[in-house]
């Protein structure tokens, strides 16, 4: 034990102290910051796509974990040891706080986010041929397409407006289909309302992963194209009188890949682009607007 008995000796055992306390701050500093989370949009409403960022001394995405409602989503790279997450919500999930966990090798972070109800409207929707039922093979490639998740990211900024004409269905509406309400439903997309033939373009960058014809037995969407925009994020478009398109083509934003039409179960010439984040249909309009990175 040293005792302060002079001024010279208090002097350095208090440097000492100083510096010690320096030491130990820098290094607690040191482990709070290696791991660090951004969510954004911050105050997010049912539909919304919740960007996580998440900077990690980590050199492998694979020893990152982001888990939200129990479920563990897929995390990417997007270079100097920073990487990323997207969350999908819906109309169907409850509002109210949303806890993201996300750790890798040596911390876990807790973070909560208030996750904003929002109104939907309903329509009543006749449709012809009496019925809304898929196929088995509509069901099986369509569901097939969803569950895609490659690693590279191919879209770049805001999204395109796949086609002219208004809007006529908003996403997030709920339906009854010839008079029967259509439970845990919501629809899954944006519907422009144009004339046939007007011109379907990519809103950005993919691959063509699903080109389904109404003569093969896609009953209710008709002639359908799907692409793969990368990292768990797929635009579908539905009801096309034309595909300009094949399966593996890879196609840049604004490239036309089809027209609208009003096949499979149709009210009338529209197109409906559906927006697909981790295998859930998401509003695709904070993607054109906003854009997410």
């Amino acid at each position: 034990m040293v005792l302060a008995n002079s001024p010279m000796q208090h002097s350095f055992l208090t440097r000492c102290a100083i510096a010690l306390c320096s030491v130990l701050g820098a290094t607690s500093a040191g482990i709070a910051q290696a791991l660090d989370v951004q969510l954004s949009p911050t105050d997010p409403q049912l539909g919304d796509t919740v960007s996580v960022v998440i900077q990690s001394d980590t050199t492998n995405p694979d020893n990152l974990s982001v888990v939200a409602n129990q479920r563990r989503y897929p995390v990417f790279s997007t270079g100097n040891q920073t990487y990323r997450a997207l969350l999908p919500t819906t109309p169907l999930d409850s509002p109210g706080q949303v806890t993201v966990q996300v750790s890798d090798d040596d911390e876990t972070r807790n973070l909560a986010i208030w996750l904003r109800d929002r109104s939907f409207p309903t329509q009543r929707i006749t449709l012809r041929g009496g019925g809304s039922s898929l196929t088995e093979i509509e069901r099986s490639r369509v569901q097939a397409f969803k569950q895609i998740v490659s690693p590279e990211r191919f879209w770049n900024g805001a999204f395109l407006r796949p086609t002219s004409g208004r809007v006529s269905t908003i996403f997030g509406v709920q339906r009854y289909y010839n008079g029967v309400f259509a439970e845990n439903y919501y629809h899954r997309g944006v519907d422009y309302a144009t004339s046939t033939g007007t011109p379907v373009v990519a809103p950005a960058a993919g691959r063509i992963e699903l080109i389904g014809y109404e003569s093969q037995g896609f009953r209710v969407h008709g002639n359908t194209v799907g692409m793969d925009h990368g990292q768990g994020v797929l635009s579908i478009f539905i009801h096309l009188s034309r595909i300009d398109v094949q399966e593996g083509d890879f196609v840049q934003a604004g490239q036309t890949i089809g027209a609208v039409g009003s096949t499979g179960s149709s009210t009338g010439p529209h197109l409906h682009w559906g927006l697909y984040v981790n295998g859930q249909a998401v509003d695709p309009v904070p993607w054109r607007f906003e854009g997410i990175d």
